[in-house]
């Protein structure tokens, strides 16, 4: 027999019976069904609001709010030139790009754009392709013979 969609079931016990509750003092769950007694939980129709804190002023309201968030920032991912130096896996000429310092785990981010910083020194002449160069990073990578590529 050819094992197909439609002769896959649910596994044994996985669907369970809801609890009756309300249904007596002998089903042990009569009397105020598992609400326990009086407040806002035990009544019908009561929703739990997150935050609610009796009518006292909560919390959120009465701390001072200050600063500012820019919902429009960028996050980058930054590596420096000494970090390229120094990686075994990257010799003379090689092309540098997101796809290598990620599976090399330089990068941990893939949905960052990345940034390259001048700090160190680089010996290697590399061809680096990244979102990103500082100054500095541009001219140590051209002064090591290599080559800085902007990628969008």
């Amino acid at each position: 027999m050819v094992l197909r969609i439609e002769h896959i079931g649910r596994p044994k016990g996985i669907k369970r019976r809801s609890k009756r509750v309300g249904r007596g003092i002998g089903s042990g769950r009569g009397k105020t069904a598992g609400r326990g007694s009086k407040g806002a939980k035990s009544r019908s129709g009561s929703k739990f609001i997150p935050g609610f804190e009796g009518g006292q002023m909560t919390l959120i309201r009465r701390l001072p709010k200050r600063g500012f968030t820019n919902k429009f920032k960028r996050e980058w991912e930054i590596v420096n030139i000494e970090v390229l130096d120094k990686a075994e896996f990257i010799n003379k000429g090689d092309v540098v790009d997101k796809t290598v310092l990620l599976s090399h785990k330089i990068l941990r981010k893939e949905n960052f754009p990345f940034k390259v910083l001048g700090k160190g020194v680089l010996n290697k002449a590399l061809t680096v392709k990244a979102n990103a160069f500082s100054e500095g990073a541009k001219a140590a990578i051209e002064k090591a013979g290599g080559k800085a590529e902007i990628v969008k």
